[in-house]
């Protein structure tokens, strides 16, 4: 799930990028750029890989 976020937010970036759009300095490209690093090194990481509910069953 983090993966396709930080995909999502790299083509946002890369779409801010290349239509030269003025932005905020919140929203610039690079910001957004970094946010989509970090949910990749989440995902990386292990951080959202999977959901469980409760222990382990044999």
């Amino acid at each position: 799930m983090l993966a396709i976020i930080s995909a999502v937010l790299f083509f946002i970036a890369f779409l801010i990028n290349a239509a030269d759009i003025s932005t905020n300095d919140a929203f610039s490209s690079t910001n957004v750029m970094l946010l989509g690093l970090t949910a990749l090194a989440l995902h990386v990481a292990g951080v959202g890989g999977g959901w469980s509910l409760g222990g382990r069953r044999r």
